[in-house]
C-alpha cells in the first residue's frame, strides 16, 4: 500500500504547531528513556570509567554523527575517546582499536551491515563492546557485552521514518554516560579548563594565577615607608595602587588615588601606615579570574592583591588583565 504524503504546512500557526509537536514527541521519549535506565547503564559507566585505553565510538550515517559528538563530549570531560568510522575501519582503521579500549557502537536498528567488521574485531580480541540500539534481539545487541536499549518511541517526523527521536535519545544517552563518568571521576572546573583553553569558556575558567602580576612588578612598601617613597613606587608600577606590608610581610593595607586625595594636607610628612586603607579586599591565586572581576565590579575598584594562606601578597590582578583575556 502506498502512503499518501503528509499535507503541506504553510501558515504560521501550522508551522508553530509542527515545531511544538516535534519537541513534545522527543521530550516524551526522553522522559520514557530516563525512566527505563537499568543496571546496563551502570555497567557501561563503570566499564568506560575503568578503561585503560580509550573509549572508541562508531556508527554509520546519522548514528555516526551522534557518535562523533559523544566522542567530543567524553574527551572534553576527561575520558580519552576516539571516533572510528565503520567504513574506514574495514580498510585498515581497525588497527586503531586495541585490547585496552572499550568500543561503543550506535545503530538504531542494530543491523547496520557496515558495523559487522568492528563487531567481529571486538569479539576476536575480547574487547569490551557496548551496543546501543532499539531492538534487543538485533545482531548488535546480541553480540554486545553490555546492551543499552533505546525505548520504543515514534520518530518525530510526520512519516515516522526520518531519524529524529531516535538520534535525540542516543545523543542524550551519550551525555548521560559522559556526565556520570565525569561525576564519578570528581571532575572539577580546573580540569575542564585543561581541555577548554580557548574561547569564551576558557576565559571564564582562567585562574587568577594565570593573569596576575608577580615578583618585581608588585607595588609594595613597608608600613613605615615615608609617603614620598611610597608615591615613587606607586607611580613606577603604574597600577594606581600600592600595597602596604608589616614586618612579617603580611598585607595590612593599600593606598589608592582616593586615599591620597583624602590625605593631601601634610601628606609628605606621613608614613604609608598613616595613609593606608586598612583591611583591603583580597583574593586567592587559585580563585577564578571571573570571581576577581566580579569583586572589582562590585567594589568599583580596578585591582586586587592575591594573597597566600599567610596573607602575604603573591600577585596583583588588574581589571584590564581580565578584559584583555576575555573574562566577562
Amino acid at each position: 500500500m502506498t502512503l499518501s504524503p503528509p499535507s503541506e504546512i504553510n501558515s504560521r500557526t501550522e508551522i508553530l504547531a509542527t515545531g511544538a509537536r516535534v519537541m513534545r514527541t522527543e521530550g516524551e521519549a526522553l522522559l520514557l528513556f530516563a525512566g527505563s535506565l537499568s543496571e546496563s547503564f551502570v555497567r557501561a559507566v563503570e566499564v568506560m570509567y575503568a578503561v585503560k585505553g580509550r573509549v572508541i565510538l562508531s556508527g554509520m550515517g546519522k548514528s555516526g554523527h551522534i557518535a562523533a559528538k559523544i566522542t567530543a563530549t567524553l574527551a572534553s570531560t576527561g575520558t580519552p575517546a576516539q571516533f572510528v568510522h565503520p567504513a574506514e575501519a574495514s580498510h585498515g582503521d581497525l588497527g586503531m582499536i586495541t585490547p585496552d579500549d572499550v568500543v561503543v557502537v550506535l545503530s538504531n536498528s542494530g543491523e547496520t551491515s557496515e558495523l559487522s567488521d568492528i563487531i567481529h574485531h571486538t569479539r576476536r580480541f575480547q574487547i569490551p563492546l557496548i551496543g546501543v540500539a532499539s531492538r534487543p534481539d538485533s545482531t548488535l545487541l546480541k553480540a554486545a557485552d553490555i546492551a543499552l536499549v533505546l525505548p520504543n518511541a515514534p520518530e518525530a517526523c510526520a512519516i515516522g521514518m526520518a531519524p529524529t527521536t531516535s538520534t535525540t535519545m542516543t545523543l542524550a544517552l551519550g551525555d548521560a554516560l559522559a556526565v556520570a563518568i565525569m561525576e564519578k571521576r570528581g571532575f572539577q572546573p580546573t580540569d575542564f579548563k585543561t581541555f577548554h583553553p580557548g574561547g569564551k569558556l576558557g576565559a571564564q575558567l582562567l585562574p587568577v594565577s594565570g593573569l596576575m602580576h608577580t615578583g618585581d612588578a608588585l607595588p609594595l612598601v613597608a608600613e613605615q615607608t615615608p609617603m614620598g617613597d611610597a608615591l615613587l613606587v606607586m607611580t613606577a608600577k603604574s597600577f594606581g595602587v600600592v600595597g602596604i606590608t608589616d614586618v612579617n610581610g603580611k598585607l595590612t593595607g593599600i593606598i589608592t588615588d582616593g586615599d591620597l586625595r583624602r590625605n593631601m594636607s601634610g601628606l609628605m610628612d606621613k608614613t604609608a601606615k598613616q595613609v593606608m586603607h586598612v583591611g583591603p579586599r583580597t583574593i586567592r591565586p587559585d580563585a577564578l579570574a571571573a570571581e576577581a572581576l566580579g569583586i572589582m565590579n562590585d567594589r568599583k575598584i580596578t585591582c586586587l592583591f592575591a594573597v597566600d594562606d599567610h596573607s602575604k601578597p603573591v600577585g596583583l590582578i588588574h581589571i584590564h588583565d581580565c578584559l584583555r583575556a576575555g573574562v566577562a
